[in-house]
């Protein structure tokens, strides 16, 4: 895991940092906003300080893969590449030995 700037111009302050696996953080950026192609506005992507998960994100495919509730949900999961083919192979790996998804 790796320390990520919820804002990249927020500062080191607490509530601007957040874990997150290298993949996330490196898709993610200095990205704080993500053109959502259905609607095609600007919307902000998921802050972890400030947001509940279960309002935006839910797990399909018995907790392989994640899909997106709201906007919010939907450019963070296509910004952060959430779905990519490795973490669902490893989602599933998880599943079959019984820790995941998270309670």
């Amino acid at each position: 895991m790796q320390v990520d700037h919820i804002d990249p111009k927020g500062g080191n302050n607490l509530e601007n940092l957040c874990l997150s696996c290298w993949n996330c953080n490196s898709s993610k950026h200095k990205a704080t906003t993500v053109i959502e192609p259905e609607s095609g506005e600007r919307i902000s992507l998921f802050n972890p300080r400030l947001q509940r998960w279960d309002d935006h994100f839910a797990w399909i495919d018995a907790g392989a893969q994640i899909v997106g509730l709201t906007a919010v949900g939907r450019v963070t999961i296509l910004r952060l590449k959430m779905n990519r083919p490795t973490i669902v192979a490893a989602r599933q790996r998880w599943i079959d030995g019984g820790h995941h998804p998270p309670a």
